[in-house]
């Protein structure tokens, strides 16, 4: 590649930079202005930082996991980050940094839903490599653009967030007894999930209230509660001054829920009991923001699957469809 006389003039077509490198290519009316913008072309390299053509990077992509680990993520709570993020490299061939492309993610994603991969699974790889890059971008490690900043998401259709009736809550409770029993009564008054409620210590039942802590999002919540319930958690700390109220119970309430006959969503075995505390919350007239807050959500877009609860709402559906009007 040099200066060629063609029909239309001479071009310039040049990589002053080397093999894979930056590519220049122009036309000119005459020879000597060919020449001078060549020239000017490879003084600019020469002289300014902005012209040089980038150095490759030859790390591999579990070469920058490393590093995020190093950097970042040893500091999260999920524990098992580094193992999805090591399976996920190793999936995509574990190219060198510079080399991954954002069509490389869309070929491998494409073959994971051939696989039969759930999308919502697809879209959590996609969020941890993302956030890998974003990370290591922010401290300097990565120079260039996040390969997949610009590529969407899978859309998942919102799942059915199933709630028990009150007849189904006493069903369940009859259900019930011991620690099992009085883990899903603190789960239906706070909203808590199984594990915070199951890893209650005393020190957290005071003020008529109950204070969790080691939560998902990591922040304490406060949850005032009956009189009646801290009643039966004095009662069960009576025989235990230190440590943790409760045994594992989990497969205990499992059980209860096969023998009462209870049909849950896959998936929100125990998990029904923080929807069920959401919904009747909202059914009730309680404030969104407040819910919120209760739950520990960090956006107020999680906490708005439950807004159309709210008793308003569906009196106004009552009152305003057209039916009503002919009527």
């Amino acid at each position: 590649m040099s200066i060629n006389k063609s029909a239309k003039g001479w071009i310039v077509d040049i990589q002053p930079g080397g093999r894979h490198t930056k590519r220049y290519r122009k036309s000119f009316d005459t020879k000597g202005e060919a020449l001078a913008w060549e020239a000017w072309i490879k003084t600019q390299i020469n002289q300014s930082h902005e012209w040089q053509p980038q150095k490759r990077d030859t790390r591999r992509l579990s070469d920058l996991v490393d590093i995020w680990q190093q950097h970042h993520g040893q500091q999260l709570k999920a524990k098992n980050t580094l193992r999805k993020l090591k399976n996920l490299c190793a999936a995509l061939g574990n190219p060198t940094a510079d080399k991954f492309t954002a069509e490389d993610f869309s070929t491998y994603r494409s073959k994971r839903l051939e696989a039969g991969i759930s999308p919502n699974f697809i879209n959590r790889d996609h969020a941890y490599l993302r956030a890998v890059f974003n990370e290591l971008k922010r401290l300097g490690q990565w120079k260039r653009d996040n390969p997949l900043a610009k590529i969407r998401q899978f859309k998942i259709e919102e799942r059915e967030l199933s709630y028990l009736t009150l007849e189904q809550i006493k069903l369940l409770l009859d259900s019930l007894s011991g620690d099992a029993l009085l883990i899903t009564k603190i789960c239906l008054s706070t909203g808590a999930r199984w594990s915070e409620a199951e890893q209650l210590n005393i020190s957290q039942i005071r003020d008529g209230q109950i204070h969790l802590s080691k939560t998902k999002s990591g922040k304490n919540r406060s949850i005032p509660v009956s009189d009646e319930l801290i009643t039966e958690v004095h009662a069960v700390a009576n025989k235990s001054f230190t440590g943790r109220l409760f045994k594992s119970a989990y497969g205990r309430f499992r059980k209860s829920i096969e023998r009462s006959g209870l049909v849950l969503p896959e998936g929100q075995m125990s998990h029904v009991l923080r929807h069920t505390f959401a919904s009747h919350f909202m059914m009730n007239g309680g404030n969104i923001l407040v819910l919120q807050r209760l739950l520990g959500h960090s956006t107020l877009a999680m906490t708005m699957r439950y807004a159309h609860l709210a008793p308003d709402q569906m009196l106004e559906a009552k009152k305003y469809n057209p039916i009503a009007a002919l009527m």
